[in-house]
């Protein structure tokens, strides 16, 4: 992905958080609706109302997963745009691949709910994580190399850039090991606890030199 491109000196970077916000928001709302359409299946089986509950785990896990991953992508991206006050072609562009991936990632998470360990919905699922981890790596890249983009807002530290590019390696490692050993995949990303652990240490490492 290009990493250089024309900033828009003149436009805020507002409308471009708003829009994405936007985007997340309507995305969250209608992981609800194949829940919501469970209620006239129910109805014309006439099936009791706990049944929705009861006999619908899978669509409930895929639900809460989905929210759940897609609320801690949402949460990341946001600390990245507070280092923005404007944007250029390559932050654009990189947004909008980003934006691509949360609104796929509910399909291949509604696949984990049918067909867990199959090695297609695992490498689905564990890629498409990959590529938005992707994303957030080469917006705070593209951010770091552009200090125009960055106007009055505080630099990308060096913590931030490792713990990114730390956190696309684990995803990586974990589509590495899917196509090897499909259900271990999902147990590498365990290791995500490390990269802002690893990324704290190199910032004290540097700054005891």
């Amino acid at each position: 992905m290009v990493l250089d491109g024309r900033v828009e000196q003149k436009k805020s970077s507002e409308r471009l958080v708003f829009f994405t916000d936007a985007v997340v928001a309507i995305a969250l709302t209608l992981l609800i609706l194949p829940l919501a359409d469970l209620v006239p299946e129910l109805v014309t089986e006439h099936k009791p109302a706990v049944d929705a509950i009861t006999g619908n785990w899978s669509k409930i896990f895929s639900f809460v997963l989905s929210f759940a991953v897609i609320g801690r992508f949402w949460s990341v991206h946001h600390g990245i745009f507070e280092h923005v006050r404007h944007y250029s072609t390559a932050l654009v562009r990189a947004n909008f691949a980003w934006l691509l991936t949360i609104v796929v990632l509910p399909f291949p998470t509604e696949l984990i709910g049918a067909y867990r360990t199959e090695r297609f919905t695992v490498l689905f699922y564990l890629g498409t994580l990959l590529a938005s981890s992707l994303c957030h790596t080469t917006m705070v890249t593209i951010i770091r190399r552009s200090p125009q983009i960055r106007g009055d807002a505080d630099p990308v530290s060096d913590e931030t850039y490792w713990n990114h590019v730390l956190s696309a390696v684990v995803f990586a490692l974990a589509v590495v090991v899917a196509l090897i050993q499909p259900g271990l995949g999902y147990y590498v990303l365990l290791l995500l606890v490390f990269p802002g652990r690893i990324a704290r240490w190199l910032r004290a490492r540097r700054t005891a030199r």
